[in-house]
């Protein structure tokens, strides 16, 4: 039996568990789905799919405080859960296991599942590392960090940061410590660095070799050494992005054709001031600004120009605009891309750096720094090399079946 495992508190996690889903049942194969709850589980109600909810469920503050810790936001030093926390979904997780004859845990970000998966003896499947793998660090493909956690590396050179962040991932630990207090404790295995804490038993690696820039084979050959946990293994599939089940609003396709250039500002699981702040930059353009303001409250910011929607679906929206402004969140990444949309990246952590320096190596997008939205954008909308660059991309993406890749890789475990 096969459990999916979205983490709520994102968008990203929980919609592409819902393409996990998906593919999985048009195998004919059984699932069950459980989360530690939060403000997107709702789109699983939304989706028909039924669920679970381990532990005390995530208000919506808790949910947000989470994000805010998280890899690259948070202080190091913590692990986004307190040590109680992180017994009790434990727990749950590995009593929720055993009860329902789970075999195969394929987690979202629920980083619980590292050590519940070794207590209730099931293989643990990991996607949201997307990019974020080894091979990639061993070829030295991170950017220098837009906004670097080590204060060492805010002022050094780019060279300089490019190389530590390469070399450190399998080196250093952390965001690791509650996760190995815990793991001791139980007398499981636990997480020797920060990259081991991003992989499972198996990691998916979801994007195409000629964006990737390492090969199917290659990822597939990898052997974990110093700094990982010794089984861990990656498989390549392709694209894995959202296309929410969610009607296009009426109001919003009348915005989309209106004449004029639109842009596309998608920046979920964010801080709210961080929106307010892109927002406020993109304002001073001649533009039309589509927000996808998910759980926050920005409707004070509309006017003629600015429309402040919810959810969206992104893949219904991406296709009519001039220009995409994410945080380079993989899945909103690759929906431009499937697109044919240039992109503008707003990067709060190395991995979203990451996301966007891949796509922006072909021409198809541009990371911003502080203070250099508006005139990146400008020169975006204005230069048609960015969109032909995505409809490259775009053609390798169509080419490709990510999610029923995933799926066949995940009911392979099944019987491996």
């Amino acid at each position: 039996m096969i459990c999916l495992l979205p983490h709520c508190a994102y968008l990203s996690e929980t919609s592409r568990m819902l393409e996990l889903h998906r593919a999985l049942t048009e195998l004919g194969l059984e699932v069950r789905v459980a989360t530690h709850g939060g403000p997107h589980e709702r789109l699983l109600a939304e989706a028909g799919i039924g669920y679970d909810v381990l532990g005390p469920g995530l208000s919506p503050a808790r949910a947000a405080a989470f994000v805010g810790s998280a890899v690259g936001l948070g202080d190091p030093r913590q692990s986004m859960y307190d040590d109680a926390e992180i017994r009790t979904y434990v727990a749950a997780e590995a009593e929720y296991f055993r009860a329902n004859g789970i075999t195969v845990a394929v987690t979202g970000f629920t980083l619980t599942t590292l050590l519940s998966s070794r207590l209730a003896g099931v293989q643990v499947i990991t996607e949201h590392a997307g990019s974020f793998v080894p091979p990639v660090f061993e070829h030295r493909l991170l950017p220098a960090p837009s906004r670097p956690v080590d204060p060492r590396l805010k002022h050094a050179p780019d060279w300089l940061a490019r190389f530590l962040v390469n070399r450190t991932p399998n080196r250093i630990t952390a965001y690791c410590g509650g996760f190995n207090r815990v793991a001791a404790e139980l007398g499981v295995e636990g997480i020797p660095s920060l990259a081991a804490l991003l992989l499972g038993d198996l990691s998916l690696v979801p994007e195409v070799p000629e964006v990737l820039g390492i090969s199917s084979s290659e990822l597939a050959a990898w052997q974990p050494g110093k700094g990982y946990r010794a089984d861990s293994r990656l498989s390549a599939v392709g694209p894995l992005f959202a296309q929410l089940d969610l009607p296009m609003p009426v109001e919003v396709q009348r915005f989309l054709d209106r004449p004029g250039p639109t842009i596309y500002l998608a920046m979920t699981s964010t801080p709210p001031d961080r929106v307010r702040s892109a927002i406020a930059d993109l304002s001073r353009l001649d533009v039309r600004i589509l927000v996808a303001g998910t759980i926050h409250d920005l409707g004070d910011l509309a006017s003629d120009r600015i429309l402040i929607e919810g959810v969206l679906p992104s893949h219904l929206v991406m296709p009519q605009v001039d220009l995409a402004v994410t945080t380079g969140g993989q899945g909103s990444v690759q929906t431009a891309m499937a697109s044919g949309t240039p992109l503008l990246g707003i990067p709060l952590h190395i991995e979203q750096d990451l996301n966007v320096a891949l796509v922006e190596r072909l021409g198809a997008a541009r990371r911003a720094r502080p203070g250099t939205l508006a005139a990146l954008a400008t020169r975006m909308l204005d230069d048609p090399a960015h969109r032909e660059a995505a409809e490259r991309i775009q053609k390798l993406y169509a080419a490709a079946d990510g999610p029923t890749q995933a799926a066949t890789t995940i009911a392979r475990q099944l019987t491996g």
